[in-house]
C-alpha cells in the first residue's frame, strides 16, 4: 500500500463568508450547493471566452469552502476571486497553512482510480512521482504538469467527463462557451492515454507522418498523456499511420467515451455542411 504524500505543488483557497456558497455556485463549473465537510467536487473558473484559469478539488471545512489548485494557479484564482466577488459577503484568502495530501482521505470525483486526497496543515514536500504514475494511470490532466492557465478549454482535459461541468445548475463564467461545445459536438482536443518509449519527454509533438495531431504533457515510464486532435487521431489509424513523438511510436490507449465523441464530430460536420 502507498504512504500518504504531501504534494508541494498544490495550494488552497479559502472562501468564506454568508454568501460563499451562492457566489462560488455562480461562477465555477462545479455546483458548490450542499457541499459536505471533507467530500470533494471538481470544477473550474473559466474565462468568458470558456479558457481554464484554473482546476480545483472544492470542499467544506467549517465555514469556508476550499479550493484544492495547482500552486501555481493560485495567485490568479485568488486574484480573480477577488475581482469578481463585488458586493458580496464573501472572504478570499489562500491559506499557506494548508496543503494537500495523497493516498489518504476522501475519494477523488473524477476517477474511481485516482488517489484519495486530504486536506491538511502543510508540510514539507514528498517525493511526487508515485501519485503522478497514479493520476497518469487514472487518465487525469493536472495543471502546471498537462496544461498551463488560460491554456485549454474544460473538454480539451476531459472536465466535461469526469465530473467537472454541471450543466444542469445554471449560470457560471464561460457557460456559453463551453455548453455550444457539448451540445454542438465540436470538441475536437482530448486527453488520453498512450504508451511510449524510453526517453520521451513531455511537450514533444505527437506527429502522425508528417503533421503534427497533439502533444505529450506527462509521463511516467512508459505512461503518457497526450493532448490530440481525436478528428485527427481517426483519420491517422483509418490510414494505418503509426503515431511518433521524436521518432518513437505512441500508441495510443481507446477509451470508452471515443466512439461517441468521434460520433459527434461527424455529425457536427454533417450538420455545418
Amino acid at each position: 500500500m502507498q504512504k500518504p504524500l504531501f504534494l508541494a505543488d498544490r495550494a488552497i483557497i479559502s472562501v468564506s463568508g454568508a454568501d460563499a456558497e451562492l457566489f462560488l455556485n455562480g461562477i465555477l463549473t462545479a455546483s458548490t450547493l450542499g457541499l459536505q465537510d471533507e467530500a470533494f467536487r471538481y470544477g473550474a473558473l473559466l474565462t468568458p471566452q470558456g479558457k481554464v484559469i484554473a482546476d480545483a478539488l472544492i470542499t467544506r471545512r467549517d465555514d469556508a469552502i476550499l479550493l484544492d489548485c495547482a500552486a501555481s494557479a493560485a495567485p490568479a484564482l485568488a486574484k480573480r476571486l477577488t475581482l469578481m466577488k463585488l458586493r458580496a459577503a464573501v472572504v478570499i484568502a489562500q491559506r499557506d497553512d494548508l496543503g494537500v495530501t495523497v493516498f489518504d482521505g476522501a475519494a477523488d470525483p473524477r476517477s474511481a482510480l485516482a488517489p484519495h486526497r486530504r486536506i491538511g496543515p502543510r508540510a514539507a514536500g514528498d517525493d511526487p512521482a508515485p501519485y503522478h504514475a497514479a493520476r497518469i494511470a487514472a487518465g487525469l490532466a493536472e495543471q502546471g504538469a498537462d496544461f498551463a492557465g488560460e491554456d485549454v478549454f474544460p473538454a480539451d482535459i476531459n472536465m466535461d467527463l469526469l465530473n467537472g461541468v454541471d450543466f444542469k445548475k445554471g449560470c457560471f463564467v464561460g457557460q456559453e462557451v463551453t455548453s455550444r461545445m457539448k451540445r454542438r459536438g465540436t470538441a475536437r482536443r482530448r486527453t488520453m492515454q498512450a504508451a511510449v518509449a524510453p526517453g520521451a519527454a513531455p511537450g514533444t509533438p505527437v506527429m502522425a507522418g508528417e503533421f503534427e495531431i497533439g502533444l505529450l504533457t506527462s509521463i511516467s515510464g512508459a505512461a503518457a498523456l497526450t493532448r490530440l486532435r481525436i478528428d485527427r487521431l481517426a483519420e491517422a489509424e483509418a490510414k494505418g499511420e503509426i503515431l511518433t513523438a521524436a521518432g518513437s511510436p505512441v500508441v495510443v490507449r481507446h477509451p470508452d467515451w471515443l466512439t461517441g465523441e468521434l460520433a459527434a464530430l461527424a455529425e457536427a460536420r454533417e450538420t455545418k455542411a
